[in-house]
């Protein structure tokens, strides 16, 4: 069997040049963010002073250091396994909607850009198209830069692998909320009807205990038997009792490996608040058991959030040792994005372990911060090495990170250059692609109209969580108030007629009013 190392391990190994994040820190079953999808991942070690950071860095909120305090840049690279989650965005949506202010240590900025669509140029085939662009977003020579990555969309003609999916669904007593396990049995049946004959699903329940209540069954006909068995076996669930996340967890992914299947996408699909209150509930415990199945079976996980009180941090990390992602789902168009829209269409792979490198030129920056992507660190020096876990990137997705880049006065020439390497998901040959900006690319204003409208939602999308994320009186380079902030993607949803856009601007109105009351 190949060795694999942890993708957590990969992470926790210091060295080269990590840059410390500024910013507190899909989906579809490959890892994505939004429809034309998103998803991101992480910088490098050694720690600087945080700009801005406060909520999870846990300790006040730093100004951006003086031209005297400049980072040391021989240490111009940053390094991450690309990854998205996006329940951060889509549980701030709720938490706000709800009258109440996130918690800040559940405010990722990188789960906000990645939560829209962005419109990168697509490549041919597998692999990526990489487009690095910005804008200058404030004084002294800060510039906003966005680096985008991109994979072909799915096949016109449907074909793909099979899928092989395992539903772990919390029954327990809080899933009787309306907006869980009701949203949860809707959005199952919907998806039952839309996949294709040679897919297959089980199905297991966890509250006190763990119970598979179907096997592995590949559903034929979209008029046979086999769909009719998943339709009763999700029509019958009901809440009850307290959440033993340790045993759907251990019963899921027992059940996955009975019926894992060669060639085809095995996924554990855990569907939760993630509240664990009974049996194992160390996360560390958990983790292990699905870490092991990753390994051994390559069966990976992906985490679908739901309810008012939802354990953030506990779903994130179980997706991450599982090589998943995470999305919070509240309302049925929510539902109805994850599980019908993006779902059937992106169960194959376009990247395996897929990280990225973004190299500064030392002449021309003199200082530069990763936005968010706190836990997908990966060692500068790991680059090319394969056998540490990058992320699994699917069809129609794609990876946005931002840059905070401070750029010397009258600099010429290239800023920086972002590489992007994966392995082929079929010989698993490792390949790589590379795009470069320059400083005049770098110096339109941020909030002009001849910046790229989906540039300046993503600077939006990320300076709004830097605020969620207890930034406090600091701000980042650039970052405007919350009234002004609204109004530029109230001007923005009307530009692209996204919805999408015009929630984000109803988010950070209600962010303003409870801040103010």
């Amino acid at each position: 069997m190949e060795h694999r190392t942890d993708r957590t391990r990969g992470r926790r190994r210091r060295g080269g040049a990590l840059v410390d994040a500024a910013l507190a820190g899909g989906l579809l079953l490959t890892g994505c963010g939004a429809s034309d999808t998103d998803g991101m991942s992480s910088a490098e070690d050694k720690r600087l002073p945080a700009v801005g950071s406060g909520g999870a860095q846990g300790g006040p909120a730093a100004s951006v250091a003086p031209d005297d305090e400049r980072r040391d840049m021989s240490d111009n690279r940053s390094t991450f396994a690309l990854d998205v989650d996006t329940a951060s965005y889509g549980y701030a949506r709720r938490t706000l909607a709800d009258g109440r202010l996130p918690e800040p240590d559940t405010v990722r900025p990188e789960e906000f850009v990645n939560s829209f669509r962005q419109g990168y140029r697509r490549p041919d085939g597998n692999g990526f198209s990489v487009t690095v662009d910005g804008a200058r977003s404030g004084a002294d020579g800060w510039r906003l830069m966005r680096v985008g990555l991109a994979t072909a969309q799915a096949s016109a003609s449907g074909e793909r692998p099979p899928a092989a999916l395992t539903f772990v669904i919390d029954i327990s007593g809080s899933m009787a909320e309306p907006g869980r396990l009701d949203l949860v049995k809707e959005s199952l049946g919907t998806l039952t009807d839309q996949l294709g004959a040679d897919d297959s699903i089980a199905v297991v329940t966890f509250s006190d205990e763990a119970e598979t209540v179907l096997p592995m069954t590949r559903l034929g006909a979209r008029d046979g038997a086999a769909r009719d068995r998943v339709h009763r076996a999700v029509g019958r669930l009901e809440p009850t009792d307290s959440t033993n996340l340790d045993a759907g967890i251990r019963t899921g992914y027992d059940t996955a490996v009975e019926g894992v299947r060669e060639g085809a996408t095995n996924r554990v699909v855990l569907l939760s608040d993630a509240l664990a209150n009974t049996g194992e509930t160390d996360a560390d415990a958990i983790l292990e058991r699905i870490g092991d199945a990753r390994r051994e079976h390559g069966i990976t996980l992906f985490g679908v959030g739901v309810g008012s009180d939802y354990g953030d941090a506990l779903m994130e990390r179980l997706a991450d040792k599982g090589d998943g992602h995470t999305t919070y789902v509240s309302t049925p168009a929510d539902a109805r994005k994850v599980f019908v829209d993006q779902l059937p269409a992106n169960v194959q792979l376009r990247a395996r372990d897929a990280k990225a490198q973004v190299v500064f030129d030392r002449e021309n920056v003199t200082d530069f911060r990763l936005l968010g992507y706190e836990n997908r660190r990966v060692a500068d020096d790991d680059f090319r090495d394969d056998t540490v876990d990058g992320g699994e990137i699917g069809p129609g997705h794609t990876v946005t990170a931002l840059y905070a880049v401070k750029v010397r006065e009258g600099a010429e020439g290239r800023v920086a250059e972002a590489t992007v390497r994966w392995l082929d998901p079929e010989s698993r040959a490792p390949r790589e692609r590379s795009g470069t900006v320059s400083a005049a690319a770098l110096d339109r204003p941020l909030w002009s109209e001849a910046t790229p409208p989906r540039l300046r939602l993503s600077a939006a999308a990320a300076y709004f969580a830097h605020r969620l994320g207890g930034s406090g009186d600091t701000p980042f380079p650039g970052e405007p108030p919350l009234d002004r902030l609204a109004a530029h993607v109230r001007e923005l949803g009307a530009s692209t007629e996204d919805p999408d856009v015009r929630d984000l601007a109803e988010a950070i109105e209600e962010a303003e009013g409870l801040w103010r009351a």
